[in-house]
């Protein structure tokens, strides 16, 4: 079973249309018969988007630290759940045992683990797609932050284009689906010009 990798929030946000999102995303996730992977805890858009899946009758996997496990917010209603040590060995595994990611709103954990596989594949560790699922504009100037980058660049054009963005959770999937994920070198302090 294909497995999808969903990083978001341990909070809900201020507006109730992330939570809305993240059924959607669940509910997506579950009719194409794929299984998700995500944080393990059973709080904000994480513990929706885990609920709609398993309630989509869909295999949930979830990965967390032995932390935050002792602050019972780990999820017990999942079909699997891998406590491990550290950090680090969290976004390892998640990263092993999924076939694509997506990051929905959160906050700096989030920006970190897309960021993460992102680069992974850019350094051609794994050719696996990466989204963004852009709800109410939240990660607008995100995006504008990344043209940037490659306007100024740091970020080559075929690098930014491994991270897909799409406002409508079955469109983002559908993209991700169909995605070919190429690796193309980084030419590490050589001048593009």
């Amino acid at each position: 079973m294909k497995k999808i990798c969903v990083y978001c929030g341990s909070n809900f946000g201020n507006k109730k249309i992330y939570e809305e999102y993240a059924v959607l995303l669940g509910k997506e996730i579950a009719q194409n018969g794929i299984g998700l992977v995500y944080g393990g805890s059973n709080v904000g858009l994480m513990g929706v988007i885990a609920d709609t899946v398993l309630k989509n009758n869909q295999e949930v996997t979830g990965v967390i630290t032995e932390n935050l496990a002792n602050l019972e917010i780990s999820h017990h209603g999942l079909s699997k759940l891998h406590v491990v040590k550290t950090m680090h060995q969290r976004k390892t595994l998640m990263a092993e045992l999924s076939d694509y990611f997506i990051a929905m709103p959160g906050g700096f954990g989030t920006f970190e683990e897309i960021f993460e596989v992102v680069t992974w594949s850019q350094l051609g560790i794994h050719n696996k797609p990466c989204g963004l699922l852009n709800v109410d504009g939240f990660y607008d100037n995100f995006l504008k932050f990344l043209d940037k980058s490659v306007n100024e660049g740091f970020i080559r054009t075929e690098h930014r284009s491994l991270l897909i963005s799409d406002i409508n959770p079955k469109d983002l999937i559908k993209k991700l689906l169909t995605a070919k994920i190429e690796y193309i070198p980084k030419l590490v302090g050589k001048e593009n010009k």
